[in-house]
């Protein structure tokens, strides 16, 4: 009993505490850690020691696992040279400059430095994650940071693993690199294989809670036999995760799909605030360990900043020489912000803590390395956490554009609506009732048009139609769910009938087109449209709608870099082209910036839109 109210107490106090965060905007990762420093003080509260087994087998699988799923292997593959640099190579050069710090200040054998150098040395997901989408860094940005943490914990692990085994003799540098590549191949080819295993089963089963289950079983079907075999369970799991978020599509119903969905968001939200929470609640056995270990304090205190120092600055010393050699090599350069930002986004995490547990009982100065490592945890959460949207906001970094984003979904859904139309008119046959077709055309139409509804803001007076749809509509499914409700609590119909017929309402209202859900926790203001930039862009009303181009319809410097842009911007001053800002080169910003033409358009065919640089306005 004593349990199970510590394990609902635990869940309620991290739901809470997240829940608080994200509602007055600060980092929820550090929010959960001080309060489980605060709550590790209270008289009340039992010291929690937790094992590394609960951590890597209990609640590493699924948190990597619901992150791979959301990951895009089209964006992968297109940055897999700077995600096995950061991941692989970053990790490691980590790893050997905490062991050298570590091995100078105390009586400690190398492989045991390097064993504490490979626990602090990956940044975490969560952590990373968390910050980056809360103060909207470039998307290229957040790609590179969620693909390196869910590869970096392979490498860290096997090394600890290595360095371990090096303590006690038994590893040569030969087999130490044997090992590395056994668990990366392996794990790969686990991952491989359980994905596809399941893509036969999922293809067989159409009960979405079947299919749910299946999902929460996929984890640790792909980390257990990796484990088992000596490879590595996390490269595992993310393979196994990316493949199967790839292929959802074509293996799974829609129904699926968005069960699947719903119920990992919420394990994750659960997980994650967990994790934090309880490494919060280790801060005062920890400290007290090491403080009792007989070290002497001031060699203590010294040690812990010198590996923080170590664990931050590492990380800027290997991003910025690689982006040099990068820059030597004549690859395209890269904005000089974005590796500054990646260097600084080096938060570790749950990993950490459970690696170090890992270390065997009779390592030297064991409640020591375990301070270590929670100094770098905190530390890094509270000095880079807490700095990193300063950073960002100095380096005058944007997120995604609203812009952007609503012209390429509206542009994207006109594609498929035209698409699914031509469908229509294909498969129209003679005996097809007119009035059907039209139902099915006036649908495509009205969620076709909700999208570039989004492009505009009317007059404080006015609806849009698809506002007003979904208002009259919602209104309609009340008044219909209270009468069905009536009905039910006459007993004037069968309770299982009575289900059915409220599933379906419940199904259609949340069909009703709104904004997507991730604008609603940005809270995304309407975008500004013409009707509003005539008072308050000048650079706009001046502005012709279109001017003559100063060459073809490309991108002049995407074509001599070697580089593909998405889309096409024109100039209104000088006719330029360039790339939009979700094209690597996002030469059209760089136009501005070089010469202060604030005004372009698109000259995508179908968008006939203008956007200021200077005030930020679409026009």
């Amino acid at each position: 009993m004593h349990i199970a109210i510590g394990l609902v107490v635990l869940v309620a106090s991290a739901a809470v505490v997240a829940a608080l965060a994200r509602r007055f905007g600060v980092s929820e990762p550090l929010a959960l850690t001080l309060a489980g420093v605060a709550a590790s003080y209270l008289p009340v509260v039992p010291a929690v020691h937790l094992e590394p087994e609960i951590v890597l087998l209990g609640l590493l699988p699924p948190l990597l696992y619901t992150a791979a799923i959301r990951t895009s292997l089209v964006d992968f593959r297109a940055n897999i040279g700077t995600i096995a640099v950061l991941s692989v190579g970053l990790v490691l050069f980590s790893t050997f400059t905490v062991a050298a710090v570590v091995w100078w200040l105390l009586p400690v054998p190398f492989a045991v430095a390097v064993a504490l150098g490979a626990v602090v040395a990956p940044p975490d997901a969560v952590a990373a994650t968390a910050v980056a989408r809360r103060i909207g860094m470039p998307r290229r940005i957040v790609t590179i940071l969620e693909d390196e943490s869910l590869f970096n914990d392979a490498t860290a692990l096997v090394a600890l693993r290595t360095a371990i085994a090096a303590s006690a003799g038994a590893v040569s540098l030969w087999q130490a690199g044997g090992d590395f590549l056994l668990a990366a191949g392996g794990g790969a080819v686990v991952g491989i294989a359980v994905a596809y295993l399941l893509a036969v089963l999922r293809r067989r089963i159409t009960d979405p809670v079947l299919d749910t289950s299946l999902s929460f079983l996929a984890p640790f079907l792909a980390y257990l036999p990796a484990e088992e075999i000596h490879a590595s369970g996390v490269i595992a799991v993310v393979t196994c995760g990316m493949i199967l978020g790839h292929n959802a599509q074509i293996w799974q119903s829609a129904a699926s799909r968005t069960a699947e969905r719903i119920n990992w968001r919420t394990a994750q939200f659960l997980l994650e605030s967990a994790v934090f929470l309880i490494i919060g609640l280790q801060v005062r056995g920890i400290v007290e360990g090491a403080w009792e270990s007989g070290l002497d304090h001031g060699t203590l205190i010294v040690t812990a900043l010198a590996v923080l120092l170590a664990v931050m600055l590492s990380r800027p010393v290997w991003i910025f020489a690689w982006a040099l050699l990068q820059r030597a090599a004549g690859r395209p350069e890269v904005p000089f912000t974005h590796p500054t930002v990646v260097s600084w986004a080096g938060m570790r995490g749950v990993v950490t803590l459970a690696a170090v547990l890992l270390l065997p009982a009779d390592t030297p100065q064991l409640p020591v390395l375990k301070l270590l490592a929670l100094v770098v945890v905190a530390g890094t959460l509270l000095l880079q956490g807490t700095s990193l949207p300063w950073l960002v906001r100095r380096l005058r970094l944007r997120g995604p554009s609203r812009a952007e984003d609503a012209l390429q979904k509206a542009t994207l859904l006109s594609q498929a609506s035209t698409a699914g139309l031509a469908a229509l008119d294909a498969a129209v046959g003679p005996d097809t009732p007119p009035e059907v077709v039209r139902s099915l055309r006036d649908r495509v139409a009205w969620r076709t048009n909700a999208a570039w509804e989004r492009l505009g803001r009317p007059e404080a007076e006015q609806t849009t139609p698809t506002a007003e749809y979904r208002r009259l509509r919602l209104e309609m499914l009340r008044a219909e769910r209270e009468t069905v409700l009536q009905v039910r609590d006459s007993g004037g119909a069968d309770y299982e009938i009575l289900q059915h017929v409220l599933a379906r309402l419940d199904l259609e209202e949340s069909m009703i087109d709104r904004f997507d859900e991730t604008e609603d926790e940005q809270q995304i203001e309407p975008l500004v449209g013409p009707g509003d930039t005539a008072a308050g862009c000048a650079h706009l009303r001046a502005a012709p709608l279109i001017c003559e181009s100063a060459g073809p319809d490309v991108c002049a410097e995407c074509e001599a870099l070697g580089m593909t842009w998405v889309h096409l911007r024109m100039c209104l001053d000088c006719g330029n082209i360039g790339c939009c800002d979700s094209s690597p080169g996002n030469h059209a910003a760089g136009h501005f910036a070089a010469t202060g033409h604030p005004v372009i358009r698109s000259v995508e065919p179908g968008e006939a839109w203008r956007w200021c640089y200077a005030d930020e306005l679409l026009g």
